[in-house]
């Protein structure tokens, strides 16, 4: 689909008020299209929804709508908790399961209004455009997808940033953006995404950006701080005592994570679907140390079978998600499976905050709890009795002595694989 086939038509446009959505609103617009924009309210800090309402309708847009989805938000980001399902190990899907949630929420809006076409500013190199195309594609396979990033055209008016922004000054567009500003950024509830411009250079170390939600470990307070979370079959319901509702849950320990530099500056040089490497830079101190906890938590009530399910599930999962796949049927199943744990999870953990470091300090109020001090114990008390354990390695020692006898067994395995 080109912008040529948009003309007379109206589509409505995912935006958040950046230099991408002011440039494709307004070149959308100047082509003869008809734009109607949407903000979903993910929770994102860095701007003021209602400043960016008058920036669409500025750059051109015939309508500027914003959605409440602070709430759906937190209650995906407690989901992905529950199923730590972090990408490479190292990223939380904060923008990942951001596109989900955002597509989901702006899809009845496009069915009131008759709109059959739905576009967005995410570039072809990146995941976004997956995101929105895939879970637009499973959630109403009756609307199609309009890319700029994808067409011709759009390609031929923008190289890049400096383009777009030389485009929007031109025409007097309310952006916020400069050939100055360093990096980019896109921010929810869960975190903030730092990227392109100078972070694109893997010298540029981490903690060049400015946090957003907190202070850099650097900067953390001297001293600790104890942070008490009490999840209720997966769920957490109180933190440091006090009854919170998910969105608060994220909003606590945003604020008290932050403070102490918890998921601040996490840089990570990610496996993008399209087959390309990008560098991020995250802030994401809420669910860092909810996931942390929950983690914790786990510890106590899995056991070594249940605990290698989980953690496959939960790589899956991880993948599913950044790849745009959260709906489908093997997401449906994964997350049924996950369910079986967290209907388990009921506790209460407590930790230590400092300088960008989360340290255990209790676990309590577990019904499911597994682990036994007694049975544990180095010390002489308890039920366990070591000399059961001689019959347990002798029931090891067959399969041991049969690799022996069959020449399966290499002493010089090390060896062999060294270079001298």
């Amino acid at each position: 689909m080109t912008v040529s086939d948009l003309k007379g038509k109206t589509v409505a446009a995912l935006v958040s008020g950046g230099l991408d959505s002011c440039t494709v609103t307004r070149w959308l617009t100047d082509n003869g299209v008809k734009v109607v924009c949407i903000t979903i309210d993910l929770g994102q800090k860095d701007d003021d929804l209602e400043e960016v309402k008058k920036r669409m309708l500025a750059c051109g847009a015939v309508e500027a709508i914003t959605i409440e989805g602070k709430e759906k938000m937190a209650d995906a980001g407690i989901l992905l908790i529950q199923s730590q399902a972090l990408y490479e190990g190292e990223y939380w899907n904060t923008t990942g399961v951001a596109r989900h949630v955002t597509v989901e929420l702006a899809l009845p809006e496009l069915q009131k209004r008759g709109i059959k076409i739905l576009t967005h500013g995410a570039t072809g190199r990146g995941n976004d455009q997956v995101r929105f195309q895939i879970v637009t594609n499973m959630l109403d396979p009756s609307i199609e997808v309009y890319a700029p990033w994808r067409d011709k055209a759009f390609l031929e008016a923008f190289g890049g940033r400096k383009e777009m922004i030389d485009f929007c000054e031109k025409r007097g567009l309310p952006i916020r953006h400069s050939h100055a500003k360093p990096y980019s950024t896109d921010a929810n509830l869960l975190g903030l995404t730092h990227e392109a411009g100078k972070l694109e250079l893997l010298d540029t170390p981490a903690l060049f950006i400015t946090p957003e939600m907190g202070n850099s470990p650097l900067e953390a307070p001297d001293e600790k701080e104890t942070f008490t979370v009490t999840f209720e079959a997966g769920w957490p319901v109180k933190i440091n005592g006090k009854k919170v509702s998910s969105t608060q849950a994220f909003e606590m320990a945003n604020a008290l994570g932050g403070k102490h530099g918890i998921g601040i500056g996490r840089h990570v040089l990610e496996n993008r679907f399209v087959g390309i490497k990008s560098r991020g830079v995250y802030e994401m101190p809420g669910i860092v140390l909810l996931g942390k906890c929950y983690d914790y938590l786990l510890e106590t009530i899995l056991d070594r079978r249940a605990r290698e399910l989980f953690n496959n599930l939960a790589k899956y999962l991880g993948k599913q998600v950044y790849q745009a796949y959260w709906f489908d049927t093997g997401s449906q199943a994964a997350m049924a499976a996950i369910k079986t744990f967290s209907d388990l999870a009921s506790g209460t953990i407590a930790v230590e905050m400092y300088k960008g470091q989360i340290f255990f300090q209790s676990a309590s109020d577990a019904p499911h709890n597994l682990y036994s001090e007694e049975a544990a114990s180095m010390e002489k008390i308890g039920s366990f009795n070591h000399e059961d354990s001689e019959g347990f390695l002798r029931i090891l020692g067959v399969s041991a002595k049969n690799l022996a006898v069959k020449k399966q067994v290499s002493p010089d395995v090390f060896k062999k694989r060294s270079k001298h």
